[in-house]
């Protein structure tokens, strides 16, 4: 267990990094658009009764603040790749199966993705996770394949493929308010609530299996020594933890973006 949360601080502390050491090139940008609240309770029903009205769409209901609160980015910092992050209360379709092959792919191949596989491999080296793959460049050159592919593996398992498979949507929805313990608590519970296509609540079945199937299908790559039910189990674990994260600094991005850059898309 001691191997296995050391292995997850580690990948969180370059996840981070990735994220936060580009911070130098941000330019401060103007105050975006924030939209009305269309995904709120009753929105439809008093809409359509003030005024006699219709439903308005989205965009039709937005109104001019100089506030970025709960408004998600489509990248990090200009960077890092955000598309599958929804705003607060900002209300969407199901996304189609050749939408979520589509983001599945731009989050395994886009070129920061290179980058962040290229610090991952370097600590998992450091630390001498596969013994099997030794040091040295060639050695870095295995990890570094091994990672990219257990991160495609993955993404295409838990965003694309078992979503498409159950009817889930596997994209971030951010709360936006309340403290944070709250908010930390929505987030990380994401691992294993999702929404469905239809809109409502669902087990996560699309990221525990998916992570779970990505962690069974690297065995067909990694050493005979790293093939073990433990090593599998560990992959598994550092990979839901892993996305934990991830959903944890994507709820507080819009804050850290109000607060310090104002970057709009």
């Amino acid at each position: 267990m001691h191997i296995i949360l050391t292995a997850v601080r580690a990948r969180a502390v370059v996840f981070l990094a990735g994220l936060l050491v580009p911070a130098a090139f941000a330019q401060t940008a103007a105050p975006v658009v924030e939209q009305a609240l269309p995904d709120a309770p009753g929105y439809a029903q008093s809409s359509s009764s003030q005024a006699g009205q219709s439903p308005a769409s989205p965009s039709q209901t937005a109104q001019p603040t100089g506030s970025l609160e709960g408004k998600q980015t489509k990248r990090i910092l200009g960077i890092v790749p955000n598309f599958r992050s929804v705003s607060a209360d900002e209300k969407l379709p199901p996304e189609s199966v050749k939408e979520k092959f589509k983001e599945s792919t731009e989050d395994s191949f886009d070129y920061s993705s290179f980058i962040f596989v290229g610090l991952l491999a370097g600590v998992d080296q450091a630390e001498g996770a596969t013994p099997e793959f030794h040091q040295g460049a060639a050695g870095y050159g295995r990890y570094y394949w091994h990672t990219l592919a257990d991160q495609a593996d993955e993404n295409y398992q838990v965003e694309f493929i078992f979503p498409s498979l159950l009817h889930q949507d596997s994209r971030y929805y951010t709360l936006g308010h309340g403290g944070v313990v709250k908010r930390t608590a929505y987030s990380f519970s994401r691992v294993f609530i999702t929404r469905t296509d239809g809109g409502g609540e669902a087990f996560n079945a699309s990221e525990i299996v998916g992570a779970g199937a990505a962690s069974g299908i690297s065995d067909l790559y990694y050493p005979s020594q790293e093939r073990t039910w433990t090593k599998t189990g560990q992959r598994w674990l550092v990979n839901c933890s892993l996305d934990g994260a991830t959903f944890i600094f994507k709820e507080f991005w819009p804050d850290i973006n109000n607060k310090f850059f104002h970057q709009k898309d």
